[in-house]
């Protein structure tokens, strides 16, 4: 006696998505590649590069929030706390920046049996900063040099670094055929 609901192939495999690709697990694994912290410097900066800027970056818990359309996507959030010095060789300035990055990513099937999280690079736009100095003479410096706007850039162009890295690549595809495979051995 069958106590079985069958349902279509198509159906079957929409369901397999969606019970697979969580908010929990794609923020998991953005949590594992992005990692704990990095340091980033020194690089010269300004004009002839007489600055030096030196940042140690702490990556917090990703959160993700998933739309279900006709795709599976998720906006995903990952907050970051940054130490960063700028070396003016006369005094060191010291700023403390809160923020997060905004990335999309999207839930993709793929030949033979693939499921991939196809994450889209940020753009400095999608990382938002609020830059606080110890000093006035910091928060003038950060005025006129631009820091909110460079430390946007430089974290955009670090993560889309990161997402093609061999092991982001990695992370971000699921063979599922040989997870079906192993479950059965």
């Amino acid at each position: 006696m069958h106590t079985h609901n069958f349902v279509t192939y198509e159906e079957f495999g929409r369901r397999f998505f969606e019970i697979a690709v969580t908010e929990e697990r794609v923020a998991a694994a953005f949590a594992e590649i992005a990692g704990g912290e990095f340091e980033m410097g020194p690089m010269a900066q300004g004009p002839a590069g007489l600055a030096k800027v030196t940042a140690k970056v702490k990556i917090q818990q990703p959160t993700a929030r998933r739309s279900v359309g006709d795709t599976i996507t998720f906006n995903v959030r990952i907050p970051l706390l940054i130490e960063l010095i700028v070396d003016l060789r006369v005094d060191k300035q010291r700023f403390t920046v809160d923020g997060d990055i905004a990335l999309r990513a999207t839930a993709r099937a793929a030949e033979p049996l693939t499921l991939v999280i196809d994450v889209a690079k940020p753009r400095p736009s999608d990382i938002a900063v609020h830059v606080t100095s110890k000093s006035v003479r910091g928060e003038i410096l950060r005025i006129v040099a631009g820091v909110d706007t460079e430390i946007r850039r430089f974290v955009a162009a670090y993560v889309a670094d990161e997402i093609d890295s061999p092991a982001s690549q990695e992370a971000k595809v699921i063979d599922v055929a040989e997870a079906v495979a192993s479950a059965w051995d």
